[in-house]
């Protein structure tokens, strides 16, 4: 497996945890800006091109995510880093998978974006690579970013999605289309379970490329892997909302959550994080809106320790605590919470069938009462979200 001396940059302190940062099919080093100046008050950032993107080498393809891994074990040699902090996008979020699977004693923690572990069909994206190699990069830029940020964004960021469509038009024809032959030949469905790294895992709620149902694939399968569903952003979710993305990899970067009980100011912070995640900004913004000094303390109360202690604990996953709170509320008549949970639900991944067999249960242990009006409420906010 032959690697290539890719293109890099290298920014924070000397002294800090590395950090290597991989970027997406049809972007360079620079997609990553947004969220650079928080990430290098912690860590020793590296970022590169990968092989056929950017200043880095072009060769003739097809190419395999193995090589593309191979690169970025390169670079950090030639850096002197024995093991780093991986952070991956899409195609990058790939390469960190397989550095995790196959290279454990080089990364420290993976973080993975909007990415997968299979992401057919393999035609469609041969197909892509023909094109490109026919038409060149200018021949899809438009439609890829198409897919990297959501509607609403672009209508208010004409200049940046310039950018970005100059970007992936600017991507070698080869390097793009070698790439996309990468990615067709991806599956590494079956590897997953012997990952052994801390991994986390962020999809977005409008990303029509890897949406949400691919993180949960993966964390179903990666031992102690979480997942972060965030709303208002697309496939290249860390440029739309890079505050908050930052914040979450910084969290998990640092080892949270844990067990440990946070000291309060972190507790309310990462309690805010979790709150917005599982429930939406809109709810939480309305929530905060009508804040009142009578229910001010309250309000503080559960983003502490309803959301940033036990919805944060690493025991169960964000959709089997949908499943608990589900069951508990329909069963205690909390009509107005369930009908909020419920939402919560599906936006940490659970199906109509899931709750469906949430409630039978309900109805089985607490009564057909319940589960009757449960069902009621359930009927209600599912065809609200559906339409």
């Amino acid at each position: 497996m032959t690697s290539v001396s890719v293109h890099h940059q290298v920014e924070g302190p000397a002294a800090a945890p590395a950090l290597l940062l991989i970027n997406s099919l049809g972007s360079d080093l620079s997609v990553w800006d947004p969220m650079v100046p928080e990430l290098t008050r912690h860590f020793r950032v590296l970022r590169y091109d990968q092989r056929g993107h950017g200043a880095s080498p072009v060769l003739d393809g097809p190419y395999q995510i193995a090589e593309l891994a191979a690169d970025a074990l390169a670079l950090l040699d030639r850096l002197g880093v024995a093991r780093a902090h991986v952070c991956g996008t899409s195609l990058g979020g790939m390469v960190g998978l397989w550095l995790a699977r196959y290279a454990p004693e080089r990364v420290e923690r993976l973080a993975v974006l909007c990415s997968s572990a299979r992401l057919g069909p393999a035609g469609a994206w041969r197909e892509r690579a023909a094109l490109v190699r026919a038409q060149g990069t200018a021949a899809v830029a438009q439609t890829v970013v198409g897919r990297w940020f959501t509607p609403a964004f672009a209508a208010q960021h004409p200049k940046l999605i310039a950018r970005h469509v100059a970007m992936v038009a600017g991507t070698p024809p080869e390097g793009y289309a070698a790439s996309c032959e990468a990615i067709a030949s991806w599956d590494f469905v079956d590897e997953l379970p012997q990952i052994q790294v801390p991994t986390w895992l962020l999809a977005a709620e409008d990303d029509p490329a890897t949406p949400p149902q691919h993180a949960y694939l993966m964390a179903g399968l990666i031992p102690g892997a979480r997942v972060d569903v965030i709303a208002s952003a697309a496939h290249t979710a860390f440029v739309e909302r890079p505050a908050l993305v930052a914040r979450l990899l910084i969290d998990h970067l640092h080892g949270h959550p844990d067990t440990t009980p946070a000291p309060e100011p972190e507790r309310a912070r990462r309690g805010e994080l979790v709150r917005r995640a599982v429930l939406g900004d809109a709810h939480v913004d309305r929530a905060q809106a009508h804040t009142s000094e009578l229910t001010a303390p309250f309000q503080d109360f559960i983003t502490r320790y309803a959301w940033g202690e036990i919805w944060s604990r690493p025991g169960l996953s964000r959709s089997e605590r949908s499943l608990v709170t589900l069951s508990v509320l329909a069963a205690l008549h909390h009509d107005e919470e369930l009908a909020m949970h419920i939402r919560a639900a599906v936006r940490n991944g659970l199906t109509q069938v899931q709750i469906q067999e949430v409630l039978l249960q309900v109805g089985l242990y607490a009564g057909v009462p319940a589960a009757n009006r449960a069902f009621a409420i359930a009927q209600r906010v599912l065809s609200s979200t559906d339409s």
